[in-house]
């Protein structure tokens, strides 16, 4: 592990191969189906393995210029390559470039960022300083990731680990100075710990509110209004109302769900007489069908 955080020889042609590789396989997790909603697609949208990419680049190499030339151009051949790999599969073809700027700024923020990060190969007490902010943003990646681990397990429960982890292996390998290991990996813990007490508590960060059978529709099978009951069999599952939505001036279940799985939803009509319909929650869908 040492080896990685200081002793590699990154020379250019090693550093554009990396580029490369790991541009096609962030485009690739980005275009298979069974990713969707699990840590393998993460890669896609946040920055806890990009940081870990920095980083390695940024301890083994020469200069301060040499860090900040060769992470500016590892993040500008990646970058474009995750969305040229995804053009020939979607239906947005080279559109799909629309979303490449916010990463292109990024991209230029690289450099300045790379150039001050190699300084954390001086062991001072500044070097520490530099890593704190990094220590923080991925702290925060691992709050939001946790938190849907928690609430939508196994959901992302592979990042929230892989986060957690490089936190800590951040000031234990990067510095030899026994005392800046020491408080680096001391105030990881703390953030971890944070984001963790936060993570379970917060649900309302973390739940998938949607609406679902429409007075009247075809899945529903009957009409009605207020004067009906609606619940959830098991409410560990989330809670359900009936609202009336102006908009299509009908009647509908709203659900907040904090978690995924099966259950069955009850309709209950004011004489007593109940519909059940079986629900199946996914992190951002749902199906529902009654049962006969």
């Amino acid at each position: 592990m040492k080896k990685l955080f200081g002793g590699l020889n990154i020379t250019w042609v090693k550093l554009i191969i990396f580029a490369v590789i790991c541009g096609v396989y962030t485009g690739v997790m980005a275009i298979l189906p069974f990713t969707a909603d699990t840590s393998f697609r993460d890669i896609t949208t946040t920055f806890e393995c990009w940081v870990l990419f920095a980083i390695i680049i940024i301890v083994n190499s020469k200069t301060p210029l040499d860090s900040a030339l060769k992470v500016f151009f590892f993040f500008l051949i990646s970058q474009p390559l995750v969305y040229l790999v995804q053009v020939p599969f979607s239906e947005m073809g080279f559109e799909l470039f629309k979303y490449y700027p916010a990463w292109f700024r990024w991209t230029l923020l690289t450099f300045p960022m790379a150039f001050v990060g190699w300084y954390m190969r001086k062991d001072k007490w500044w070097s520490l300083m530099i890593l704190v902010p990094m220590l923080f943003f991925v702290g925060y990646h691992y709050l939001s990731y946790f938190g849907e681990a928690v609430h939508f397990f196994p959901n992302h429960l592979l990042t929230s680990l892989f986060c957690a982890a490089t936190m800590i292996i951040y000031p234990l390998y990067i510095f030899d100075n026994k005392t800046l290991r020491i408080v680096g990996v001391t105030l990881s813990v703390l953030i971890i710990l944070a984001a963790s007490v936060y993570g379970v508590m917060d649900q309302r960060s973390h739940s998938y509110d949607t609406s679902l059978l429409l007075s009247g529709g075809e899945t529903c099978g009957i009409e009605y209004d207020d004067s009906y009951r609606v619940y959830l069999e098991d409410e560990s599952y989330g809670t359900v109302q009936i609202a009336y939505e102006e908009a299509i001036e009908s009647w509908l279940v709203r659900a907040s769900f904090t978690k995924t799985g099966h259950t069955r939803l009850v309709l209950e009509s004011p004489e007593g007489e109940k519909l059940f319909y079986d629900l199946t929650i996914e992190r951002y869908s749902y199906e529902v069908h009654r049962v006969e």
